[in-house]
């Protein structure tokens, strides 16, 4: 589990200079550094990304909405002249089929948002094979937890009973928690490199946020990005004795010392409001949600679309034809509710520290470095952004003016 506080920057001179972005940045000025509407090149570079995702979602909504209510009885068939009669065997074969074909449909789009778009506006330090790489781990990480969430999947469908959906979601719990546990530990390491923040006088300044918080001084890391981004970012993720605060390099090596205690009290604050345990019960009770609505429309919809049965694996794209679009219709709820967590956090940041300037110039020149557009459109922010927007986040430090830290 990780919640992250998006930031990054480069140093700043005390005089007043703007920003690529457009942004006007001052910490040694006596009255706030204003922000100015996004550069040309700033709206474009949102504006292509956003389009990556829409084109990238409709894409596979729409293969699976033709598997699921036209071709999945067709392609069972196919499988099965390779498979023969055995369930097992073709349940994973169709399995394969479809994520392997949604992968091949989507790869175009993603590469040119991952890769072409970030070098096209200088985002990015990382080179083709390096791209091709990390892909090929999230293949073999990936991969192998699919096929081993599918395969329990259908164990419970085959022998749950009629309350399979309730074991499935305790199981996926079970998951949660057992992937929260190793994410930090075990397979973030597989592609990052990850070491203790060894920065003396920047572990005193931070362990004095963690006093009284529960949150161990050891459990600050640097996170190295520089290897594949120009962008910054801090997170907190973990859960129980894997919990930890991760820095990327991008912002340990940008960011001031005042900004960089702003940028972990946010994250502190994620650990001492619970984030991580709020969003894994509403997790559980979605997740529940989710395989209840499987479990009806499968029981209604699998016969007349020519399945054998509800619990047929040639049904699998009807699953997850279900759950993409439950998760859909869900997802500005979802977005609402982190956003508002990082509204507490953003508080307890500025509480906590009172370095309200240093607050404002962490968030300018992540706008700069991440090319982030101050004040996107409401319906944008909306349906897609987890984090409110750099213009709503400066707007409510002016609450804390005065305050000095």
């Amino acid at each position: 589990m990780i919640e992250t506080a998006s930031g990054d920057s480069r140093r700043v001179p005390r005089v007043e200079r703007r920003g690529e972005a457009g942004y006007s940045e001052g910490m040694a000025t006596a009255t706030p550094p204003a922000l100015e509407p996004a550069a040309p090149e700033v709206k474009r570079y949102e504006r292509q990304k956003l389009i990556a995702t829409i084109v990238n979602g409709l894409l596979s909504l729409a293969a699976l909405a033709v598997a699921a209510l036209l071709l999945g009885p067709w392609i069972d068939q196919q499988v099965r002249r390779l498979t023969g009669p055995n369930d097992w065997l073709r349940l994973v074969a169709i399995g394969f089929v479809y994520a392997a074909g949604l992968e091949l449909l989507t790869l175009p789009v993603s590469f040119w948002s991952s890769y072409v778009l970030e070098h096209r506006y200088g985002l990015s330090n990382q080179t083709l094979r390096r791209w091709v790489w990390r892909r090929v781990k999230g293949y073999l990480i990936g991969g192998p937890l699919g096929l081993v969430l599918l395969l329990g999947l259908y164990v419970l469908l085959w022998f749950g009973g009629e309350r399979w959906w309730v074991w499935a979601t305790a199981g996926w719990l079970l998951l949660t928690l057992v992937m929260g546990q190793l994410l930090p530990t075990v397979i973030l390491p597989l592609f990052y490199k990850v070491t203790p923040l060894d920065d003396a006088p920047l572990l005193e300044r931070l362990r004095r946020l963690t006093e009284g918080t529960g949150l161990k001084v050891e459990g600050i890391y640097r996170l190295g990005l520089s290897a594949d981004t120009k962008k910054a970012n801090a997170a907190l993720a973990g859960l129980g004795r894997s919990r930890r605060v991760l820095l990327g390099d991008t912002l340990l090596g940008e960011f001031t010392p005042e900004e960089i205690e702003v940028i972990f009290a946010h994250e502190v604050g994620h650990h001492v409001h619970r984030h991580l345990p709020k969003m894994i019960v509403a997790g559980a009770v979605l997740a529940g949600a989710g395989f209840w609505l499987v479990d009806l429309i499968l029981r209604l919809a699998a016969e007349s679309r020519g399945y054998a049965s509800f619990d047929d694996p040639a049904a699998l794209p009807l699953v997850l034809l279900v759950l993409t679009v439950l998760g859909l219709v869900l997802a500005p709820a979802q977005n609402a509710v982190s956003r508002f967590f990082e509204r507490q956090c953003d508080r307890y940041a500025l509480e906590k520290t009172g370095l309200v300037q240093a607050y404002r110039s962490a968030f300018l020149k992540l706008a700069r470095l991440n090319k982030a557009a101050p004040d996107p459109y409401p319906l944008v922010v909306w349906l897609f952004d987890d984090h409110p927007p750099i213009r709503e986040r400066l707007a409510m430090a002016s609450q804390f003016d005065g305050v000095t830290g």
